[in-house]
């Protein structure tokens, strides 16, 4: 047997090992050839009266991260070939064998007559974990790196290859639905407890463990092919059944708003499978994959969560003619909340840090901020007393710049005040030199000035973490005018070992994030002026796909620095640059009424003893007129909401900000929690069509001002019905 994907041994005991190690790849993935290598095992296997029954292992470090999406690419053009070929009904016959090849090869091996196991290790996730639940034993190695899950929600998809059927099988109707809503990851004992896997050993042992199962006499039927099967929560239509189904329904919509197709697939799946013969309900979970693939929703975000961020992530941008970064120690200065923060994932990564402040006392007080984090870990059984002991080493806290010597970078992160910044910049290039890579975590001062105060401004950038940066995924990345390779191609290396998602782009007043987001908080505010009830501002926020209010939001990151941000502008900029409303409504807040957010427990919200929060009673002072809810447009509500900071976007787009719509859209989904089943703010524009999306925009201007108007980029891309990706998108990565 010819296997590229596999290796295949058979034992003097009869079993049979499949290992699977695909060549040339770090990690194993499912693809249309290691479909062909599978489907040839199961007939050897079953052809072959010496081989008993067959293990299921990875050769690799972990067994697998499921499908390679970018197939689904493939599938797309198939698609569209045989539409135009062979028309509408032949291509929809077409697709939805293709999208159920998997699910028909899983089910075939379940039946095939012969038993097999699976031995876990590593990540086992999406595809590859359905594999796993189609085996008819499942041993997991119990340590810290292997986990299971079918994460596929997250990306705008779900388990379809037999993982909504087979979960719903094994666990309670209500915690399965959970388990593929949430898309976690689950750890050995987790697994065991939910019958997810049936067994958990040491690594060395979970080979053996499996094949010792098949020997001793292992069953080649599934529960749920027995005829004596009843289902974990009993029938669909049952009491039990009526106690779990309108709840589900209730919290999908609560959840969801009805964003996303994938979640509402997941419903009917488990719904109407669990009533069917698992042949039958296994080709309704198909028929809803094939619908759900077909999506907008999906297309979206698999190219903007996967496909971009993964592009991304291996350096889409990075000079290709610098040779790669050894980043062994970095300084960061000042020890707050974001220095310390910037300091632990540094440390976690195992990069030792030279945490600096200005006195002893702030420094120790920044590394007992990292104490507290790791802590954490340590007490959620994320990491060990071991672990914690090892990182903290890794961080010296100190007032003495001379402690920097011998950094491979210095980050700054002190308070958004130029003077400051450009005294700790000259102290610290004392001490390091030139050379030395020096960037700064500001997330409102244009780097181009900064890099002024610096020896060499093209050794100088902006490495813009967002806040907590144990939590935040996106860096933003600015280059200043005088920005040099060098400088970019480390901030990026950085990046990728503390395992963070960068985006790049170029130097303005508020970068690219800050600008959407600030447009975002600021349009709530504007509707509270208006007469909007603060209620229906922070739920319409979320209908539209935002993950929190932007009143709430704003009192996340602080009214009052919100206020300096919009008297910082003022100053720089004029009036104009800033709008009355909002300028009345944090003057109110913050100057009148010492409302500086959740810091001070209070802004717009009350914050209360039992961590509570409620909406402040006096908001209503700010209404300039009195509004029936019922009569408010809640559509135009959450069209102001995107649209403003869609708009916005495609502003950096033609200001040459941002270069790469990928970077957008990546950067607008991690960086601010931007409607993810849009795809990001410019797949938002591109879905919609450039020409519909203008119209949209000059409505909402004519009524609601200008902040509206499209910028002429646009107009022209109307006009000549392109696509932000069409126009924009690099045809050859940098590196």
């Amino acid at each position: 047997m010819n296997l590229v994907n596999f290796r295949f041994e058979t034992g003097a005991d009869g079993v049979a090992l499949l290992i699977w190690d695909m060549p040339d790849r770090s990690m194993n993935v499912i693809t249309p050839q290691v479909m062909d290598d599978l489907d040839k095992a199961v007939e050897t296997i079953v052809a072959d009266p010496a081989v008993k029954g067959c293990v299921i292992t990875s050769g690799k470090s972990a067994f697998s991260g499921g499908a390679d999406l970018s197939m689904l690419q493939t599938g797309a053009a198939e698609y569209a070939k045989a539409l135009k070929e062979k028309g509408e009904d032949a291509a929809n016959v077409l697709f939805f064998e293709n999208s159920r090849r998997l699910s028909l090869l899983y089910r075939k091996l379940e039946t095939c007559g012969k038993p097999f196991a699976v031995a876990i290790h590593g990540v086992c996730l999406g595809g590859s974990f359905e594999l796993a639940l189609a085996c008819h034993y499942r041993v997991m190695a119990d340590d810290e790196k292997t986990k299971v899950g079918l994460p596929e929600i997250k990306v705008g998809l779900f388990p379809g290859a037999g993982g909504t059927q087979r979960v719903a099988r094994i666990m309670q109707t209500g915690d399965a639905l959970q388990f593929l809503f949430r898309g976690d990851q689950v750890k050995p004992k987790a697994a065991l407890g939910a019958r997810l896997v049936h067994e958990i050993a040491p690594r060395a042992e979970i080979v053996d463990r499996a094949r010792a199962w098949i020997v001793n006499g292992g069953k080649a039927q599934a529960p749920w092919d027995a005829k004596d099967f009843k289902n974990p929560s009993g029938k669909v239509f049952s009491p039990a059944g009526m106690m779990v189904w309108p709840a589900a329904n209730a919290i999908y919509r609560r959840e969801t708003y009805d964003n996303y197709p994938a979640a509402k697939a997941i419903l009917h799946s488990v719904y109407e499978g669990l009533q069917l013969p698992m042949d039958q309900a296994l080709t309704v979970e198909s028929r809803w994959f094939a619908h759900i693939l077909r999506s907008k929703e999906a297309a979206a975000m698999i190219r903007s969560l996967f496909l971009s961020k993964n592009e991304l992530e291996k350096g889409a941008h990075r000079p290709a003619d610098v040779p790669p970064t050894t980043l062994k120690k970095i300084g960061v200065l000042g020890a707050g909340f974001m220095g310390a923060g910037v300091s632990y994932v540094s440390a976690l990564n195992g990069i030792d840090v030279v945490l600096l402040d200005r006195d002893q006392e702030s420094a120790d007080r920044g590394k007992a901020t990292i104490d507290a984090l790791i802590s954490g870990s340590v007490a959620k059984g994320r990491a060990t007393p071991a672990d914690k002991e090892a990182l903290l080493a890794r961080v010296t806290a100190t007032a003495d710049y001379a402690a920097l010597a011998g950094c491979d970078l210095v980050l700054e992160a002190v308070f958004e005040d130029r003077t400051v910044k450009a005294e700790v910049t000259k102290r610290a290039q004392a001490v390091v030199g030139a050379d030395v890579i020096f960037a700064s975590n500001t997330s409102t001062l244009p780097i181009t000035s900064l890099a002024e105060t610096s020896m060499k401004p093209e050794n100088f950038i902006g490495i813009h973490f967002f806040s907590p940066v144990e939590k935040m995924l996106l860096v933003e990345v600015i280059m200043g005018e005088k920005t040099g390779d060098r400088a970019l191609a480390t901030a990026l290396d950085f990046i990728r070992v503390i395992k963070k998602t960068p985006i790049v782009v170029n130097d303005t007043r508020g970068f690219y994030a800050n600008r959407c987001v600030l447009n975002y908080v600021r349009e709530g505010q504007i509707m509270l002026t208006e007469g909007v009830p603060p209620a229906m501002i922070e739920n319409v926020a979320r209908m539209a796909g935002m993950p929190v209010g932007p009143l709430s939001l704003n009192d996340e990151v602080a009214l009052d620095l919100g206020w300096k941000i919009l008297n910082a502008a003022k100053k720089d900029l004029g009036d104009k640059a800033i709008d009355p409303r909002q300028e009345r409504v944090l003057r109110f807040m913050v100057e009148e009424n010492g409302r500086f957010g959740r810091k001070n427990g209070k802004g717009f919200y009350d914050y209360h003893a039992d961590r509570s929060k409620s909406l402040w009673p006096g908001l209503a002072a700010l209404a300039e007129a009195t509004l029936d809810p019922d009569t408010v447009d809640v559509t135009e509500l959450k069209q102001r909401f995107l649209v403003v900071q869609a708009v916005e976007a495609a502003r950096t787009m033609a200001e040459g900000v941002v270069t790469d719509p990928r970077e957008a859209d990546v950067g607008s989904i991690l960086g601010f929690g931007f409607a993810p089943f849009t795809g990001g703010t410019i797949s938002f524009i591109d879905g919609m069509g450039a020409k519909a999306f203008v119209a949209l925009c000059d409505a909402l201007a004519a009524k609601y001002g200008p902040r509206f108007d499209p910028p002429q980029l646009l107009r022209d891309m109307a006009a000549k019905g392109e696509t932000f990706y069409g126009r924009f998108l690099p045809q050859k990565k940098a590196a």
